[in-house]
């Protein structure tokens, strides 16, 4: 973000502590700030009437929560829960909305968020539907890698249920099945120990693709059919955390 874009969101932007399970935005009401994470990772989650959840997307320094709010005044459609414990600014959303107005800077980056929401959303509903529940959520526990630059996960088995929108006994199964595999090493006291390259194997193509295709949106690249980002690419095992997703 150029210096004079930065201005226009200054006077009232502070930085904030992400809390584990926090919640920055609830189904329903209204968004009041716009947060732009610099650590951590926030789920974005769907309840449904029954009481059962399932995780939609995942957002970190990447991305940002409540910015598509500049698409027209609506209720939120997600509840926003941080999952991994950082670090972000957070700005009113009256203000984030008129700068969004003044300056195609930031119109620029909110499109390019889109993009890559909208992959996640896409590929996400393609993946619930055609993919096995263990390829699901070796998924997700790399979406969760990518964002926290570590192979130990703040997660329960609880969480996972949630995120997955399956049985708790379910996720207990399939924690086993991937520590067979050495997938994972260890799942104890809220916190889930990877194995990233055993991992990447029992995933399917999903995560490879999502990154690919949003780091590619980040780097001012043309974005790829995703036909031709196969699973076996070998640029998407050798992207770290730290760059652009």
């Amino acid at each position: 973000m150029s210096p004079a874009d930065l201005d226009l969101l200054r006077p009232e932007l502070e930085t904030v502590a992400l809390e584990q399970d926090a919640v920055l935005a609830r189904a329903g009401d209204e968004i009041d700030y716009v947060f732009f994470p610099h650590s951590g990772a926030i789920l974005l989650m769907i309840d449904m009437a029954d009481g059962h959840t399932v995780a939609t997307g995942v957002v970190g320094c990447e991305g940002a929560v409540g910015s598509l709010s500049v698409l027209g005044a609506s209720p939120s459609g997600i509840t926003a829960v941080v999952r991994a414990a950082g670090t972000a600014s957070r700005v009113p959303a009256a203000r984030f909305h008129a700068a969004f107005g003044r300056s195609p800077g930031i119109r620029q980056a909110i499109q390019k968020h889109v993009r890559s929401m909208l992959i996640q959303f896409q590929l996400g509903s393609a993946c619930n539907a055609l993919h096995p529940v263990e390829a699901r959520m070796a998924r997700w526990l790399l979406q969760l890698r990518d964002r926290v630059d570590s192979d130990v996960l703040p997660l329960t088995q609880h969480a996972l249920s949630q995120i997955l929108g399956v049985r708790r006994t379910t996720v207990t199964l399939l924690m086993g099945n991937l520590r067979k595999r050495g997938a994972i090493r260890s799942d104890q006291r809220g916190q889930i120990e990877i194995d990233r390259a055993r991992l990447l194997a029992a995933a399917c193509e999903c995560h490879r693709v999502m990154r690919l295709e949003a780091e590619e949106i980040f780097s001012g690249d043309k974005v790829r059919t995703r036909g031709m980002a196969s699973a076996n690419d070998p640029r998407i095992p050798e992207i770290e955390a730290d760059d652009a997703v």
